[in-house]
C-alpha cells in the first residue's frame, strides 16, 4: 500500500509540511495534471517507523481525503491489513 490523495482535497497545505519524505507535491506539480495534491508512491513510506499512522492523513482536515492505495512491488515496508480506497485515518 501507499497513500493517495483523493479529489476531495481542498489544497490547504496541511499535509505538505507533515510528510517526512517530502513525497507530497501540490497541485501545480501534480504529474497527472489533476488539480489536487499528489503522493509519489515511490518515495512514500507510509510513515512506518516514524508515526502510528501516515502523518499527512493525521494532519488533513478533510475526512476521507487521504486513502490507502495499491502498491505492488513497493520499495519500502508497507502496513499490513489495509484495503485500497479506505481512509488512512478514521475520524
Amino acid at each position: 500500500m501507499a497513500v493517495k490523495i483523493t479529489d476531495i482535497c481542498i489544497n490547504c497545505d496541511a499535509c505538505l509540511d507533515e510528510c517526512p519524505t517530502e513525497s507530497i507535491v501540490d497541485n501545480d506539480e501534480n504529474p497527472t495534471g489533476e488539480d489536487i495534491y499528489y503522493v509519489n508512491a515511490d518515495t512514500c513510506t507510509e510513515c512506518i517507523g516514524e508515526h502510528d499512522e501516515p502523518a499527512c492523513a493525521e494532519a488533513c482536515p478533510t475526512e476521507g481525503c487521504i486513502v490507502w492505495d495499491e502498491r505492488e512491488g513497493a520499495a519500502h515496508d508497507v502496513r499490513e491489513d489495509k484495503t485500497a480506497g479506505e481512509p488512512c485515518v478514521e475520524e
